[in-house]
């Protein structure tokens, strides 16, 4: 997300990383698919963030991959052309690839685990419901994210798509008209649109709501990605059932708690911006205005002054609560869920340290990441602390061993 203003690279970018010790097709090692996040608008599956080093000491194998964002992956026209979640899409190829090739690689093609993080994460959970994921991997892995969650689900996806066409000047209401033009738009300019499209309403709630994925509309001879509300199929069982490993981070919120701290104002004259858009959406305003002052009073008592209650409703409001609807509902399939909250709190927590939140005891939103990943911010701690090979050694562990046994 924090990268989302830098553009770098080209539209050649839907390719893979295998990370393996062995070429040997009789090695059979579990293989662990991880899918990079960054609000769907930014991120990749680069070493230079998602290094394999740690990972691979306990015999499996990495994969990696790019996936179209932002527009270019998650616009929505609901017409048959662009009907949405090509981002998603991308997912789906990549790991039909990889259940076809792993074994040239050393590994086990009925032993796939899928992961991610934030709206990779949210991916993982999309996938557990998407019937063109099916058999495709065979354990999941979600970090910090859900499908449930309100920044994860497109909402007035066609509204948004007729926007970007004004910014770029094309004022149209037909959806091939808009097709035609964005076409011959350079991609550099079909990227960073967000902020100009989101409604104040969106702004107001902190997080970026913009282009992700959505419910499809079923058109003929096509067969879509997700076309019934996550929701609904995970109340009615409609999921792949494979075992799960899921949780959060215990401080999710310091993302946000800056953005926060400057509406204070808003929060405070408009409670009724602290509830989700879920019931938001879905009920009076009277009685949003009521859900709002309830919401002010458990968790600002004493006003907007604390950043500490900011973090503790953001983490709430913006991940744990939907995490926890999720494990809960997806719980009623067969197989297990092991639920986790991860609270590490050292020098490696380097998202925390670059937002600023030093002094803050746990783990920030990401800051799993760096004890999964050898990277260029955790390198150099990675080499000199001892402590830190340690935590490392004991998280990848836990992720490896339940991508070998469940």
């Amino acid at each position: 997300m924090f990268t989302a203003t830098l553009l770098e690279g080209n539209e050649d970018c839907l390719f893979l990383n295998v990370y393996t010790r062995t070429l040997l097709p009789t090695a059979k090692l579990p293989v662990i698919v991880f899918i990079h996040g960054g609000a769907f608008m930014s991120g990749s599956g680069n070493d230079d963030i998602l290094g394999p080093r740690f990972l691979l000491q306990h015999d499996v194998i990495l994969v990696t991959f790019n996936y179209r964002l932002d527009v270019l992956g998650f616009l929505c026209l609901d017409i048959p052309e662009v009907p949405g979640n090509a981002g998603l899409k991308d997912q789906v190829a990549a790991l039909s690839w990889i259940q076809n090739n792993i074994e040239q690689f050393g590994g086990d093609a009925s032993n796939i685990t899928l992961g991610g993080e934030s709206a990779g994460s949210s991916s993982v959970t999309y996938h557990l419901l998407s019937p063109t994921s099916k058999g495709l991997f065979h354990k999941a892995i979600a970090q910090s994210g859900v499908c449930l969650n309100d920044w994860s689900k497109g909402l007035n996806s066609t509204e948004r798509a007729f926007k970007v066409g004004k910014i770029l000047g094309k004022q149209t209401n037909n959806p091939y008209e808009l097709l035609d033009f964005l076409q011959s738009v350079p991609a550099t300019k079909l990227v960073g649109l967000t902020n100009k499209v989101k409604s104040s309403d969106e702004t107001h709630r902190c997080l970026p709501i913009h282009f992700v994925p959505v419910v499809e509309k079923r058109f003929k001879n096509a067969e879509p990605f997700i076309d019934q509300e996550p929701l609904d199929m995970l109340l009615l069982n409609k999921v792949n059932e494979v075992p799960l490993l899921i949780g959060y981070n215990s401080h999710e919120g310091l993302i946000s708690v800056n953005n926060m701290m400057k509406k204070v104002d808003v929060f405070e004259r408009e409670p009724h911006y602290l509830v989700p858009r879920e019931i938001f959406n879905k009920t009076s305003q009277s009685t949003v205005n009521v859900f709002g002052e309830r919401i002010k009073e458990f968790y600002f008592k004493n006003g907007f002054r604390e950043q500490s209650d900011a973090e503790k409703y953001l983490t709430d409001y913006h991940f744990a609560v939907c995490i926890y609807r999720f494990a809960f509902f997806y719980a009623a399939s067969k197989q297990p869920v092991y639920f986790f909250r991860f609270s590490i709190n050292s020098e490696m927590n380097a998202f925390k340290s670059l937002m600023g939140f030093d002094g803050v005891k746990g783990a920030s939103h990401a800051d799993d990441l760096f004890y999964l990943f050898d990277n260029v911010i955790n390198k150099s701690k990675y080499e000199e602390q001892e402590k830190a090979r340690e935590l490392v050694f004991t998280a990848t562990k836990l992720w490896t061993d339940f991508a070998k046994t469940g």
